[in-house]
């Protein structure tokens, strides 16, 4: 049986590692050793900020339909705006709400009228 060689094995992970280092600075981007350790630290802060860009993204939101609902009503705060949206039984979620505040005011101003009069 003859001998089986990891030549072209190699040679292909090495390049998908390479490939994926491409853009980057100096020997990170050449020098596999120094590509693999820095894609690999690339892929755990890619990891790490999905999951912190949901969180971000919500948190935009809720400031965009505080100031909207404040705007709307100096006394209605954020999280009396919510309360008055469950009372009335309207489900819109934050992320159509933050658009509607900031696209299209005179909608975001009916809904938040059904839940200051929901509230009382």
């Amino acid at each position: 049986m003859s001998r089986t060689k990891t030549g072209p094995v190699t040679h292909r992970r090495h390049k998908k590692v390479l490939e994926q280092a491409k853009g980057y600075f100096d020997r990170r981007s050449r020098t596999f050793k120094v590509a693999r350790q820095a894609v690999d630290k690339a892929n755990q802060y890619a990891t790490r900020d999905r999951r912190a860009r949901k969180r971000d993204f919500r948190a935009l939101w809720i400031q965009r339909i505080n100031a909207a609902a404040r705007a709307f009503d100096p006394s209605l705060t954020y999280s009396r705006f919510i309360n008055g949206l469950a009372r009335a039984g309207i489900e819109v979620d934050r992320k159509v709400l933050a658009d509607l505040a900031v696209h299209e005011p005179e909608a975001f101003n009916a809904i938040a009228g059904k839940a200051r009069d929901a509230l009382r």
